[in-house]
């Protein structure tokens, strides 16, 4: 019997539209023989929708016409089954457009990333792939992972974060723990994704700019000190807390010739030659996997070993699950390795870097649906809640509180 797998993409992020490539992509691995894929599709106002025509990429060109002939959802769990529902039911259709057996999120950014819609699956009690909300929102914010990671002894460049708002009182302050950096610098807002908002200062003048934008993106920016000349490298992990393994390295090539920074259109409009196999139909962007890279990354036995290590420390550490991939920095003089991020559900769900290494995009997919059965599995065994007869002598004069006492 096959299961229902509800594959989840877009939703209100400035990343909606990676997450729509990455998700028709996973739908396309998914194997037609093992599962009936579901897309659901999570527009920018939160709404939820269910068609057909989600399955087909070219008719995200126009969001607005795609939506207007789709079915609008709620899910439910009735029975100990995740049901959809349409919002609007009409005299003569179906009052249930079936049930999801296992959710697969690919949605990244707000509310996709950050634990968010975990937390919803949760709710539903239905099983779902990737990390669970705590290992989520701490890989979503910077802020808190780094204060992780530094805590794990893993190394990382200089850095600090502000309050967006602080900016209006404590310009001073700020511009100060700037220059204990040394220019040139690197802005960020710490919870997005795909280079949104980020950028380089090189002055006082520049930086102001910078964080003006970046502060439009989240309440709080990170600075961070540049490593130059910078070789970008990553590593993507898969697996949860009990057993995990890394993928082989890649070096990211593609990048801008002043900063050495890879920005948005490098990473998502990038001219790599080549199919990405993703079931992206020709001409469409392939995500992540159009980004110029040498896979394996050209790195001695000894450095290759290291950065996989703490790639799977970082993994464990921030208590991540699924398939995550880990950005590294690496001093192209001292050979000096930084651990840069964690993304919970990289773009393209990185399978480029599991196809290198001998595993294909659907073995890739099978093992998220089998880890997300596999949790709920072992969280059924566990016990979340007391059978109690509190209430049952509880008066209502109690609800008074104190005050309510004679």
């Amino acid at each position: 019997m096959k299961l229902n797998v509800g594959v989840f993409f877009g939703g209100e992020s400035v990343e909606h539209e990676v997450s729509v490539i990455s998700g028709h992509q996973a739908m396309a691995a998914l194997d037609p023989e093992k599962y009936n894929v579901i897309p659901v599709y999570v527009a920018k106002n939160r709404k939820l929708y269910v068609s057909d025509l989600l399955n087909d990429i070219s008719n995200f060109r126009d969001l607005n016409a795609l939506v207007s002939k789709c079915t609008q959802v709620m899910l439910a769990n009735v029975d100990n089954q995740v049901q959809i529902l349409p919002v609007k039911h009409s005299m003569f259709g179906p009052k249930n457009l079936g049930t999801i057996d296992v959710a697969i999120p690919v949605m990244h950014g707000t509310n996709g990333e950050d634990g968010t819609i975990q937390g919803f699956f949760e709710m539903l009690k239905v099983p779902y792939a990737g990390c669970d909300l705590y290992g989520a929102a701490v890989g979503q914010d910077k802020v808190l992972m780094k204060h992780i990671l530094h805590d794990a002894g893993l190394p990382m460049t200089d850095w600090f974060w502000v309050y967006g708002s602080e900016m209006d009182t404590h310009q001073d302050e700020i511009l100060k723990k700037v220059h204990q950096l040394i220019y040139p610098v690197i802005l960020k807002p710490a919870r997005t994704g795909s280079s949104v908002g980020i950028a380089i200062a090189h002055n006082d003048e520049e930086y102001l700019s910078c964080f003006e934008d970046a502060r439009q993106y989240d309440e709080k920016v990170i600075t961070e000190k540049v490593v130059k000349p910078m070789r970008e490298i990553n590593c993507s992990v898969l697996g949860d807390g009990h057993h995990c393994e890394a993928s082989v390295l890649e070096e990211v090539t593609k990048q801008s010739a002043e900063d050495n920074m890879l920005d948005f259109k490098d990473k998502y409009m990038g001219g790599a030659k080549g199919s990405a196999k993703g079931g992206v139909k020709s001409g469409a962007s392939k995500g992540m996997a159009s980004t110029a890279r040498r896979v394996p990354a050209p790195l001695s036995k000894e450095e290759t070993e290291m950065i996989q290590k703490y790639a799977r420390q970082t993994f464990e550490v921030l208590g991540a699950s699924g398939v995550c991939r880990i950005d590294f920095m690496m001093d192209a003089e001292t050979k000096h390795i930084y651990v840069n991020e964690i993304n919970t559900i990289p773009g393209s769900l990185a399978f480029y870097l599991w196809e290198a290494g001998g595993v294909s995009f659907p073995q890739l997919m099978d093992r998220l649906v089998q880890q997300a059965l596999d949790r709920e599995r072992r969280r059924s065994r566990m016990t979340f809640s007391y059978e109690t007869n509190l209430l049952a002598n509880y008066s209502a004069q109690g609800v008074k509180g104190a005050k309510g006492v004679k």
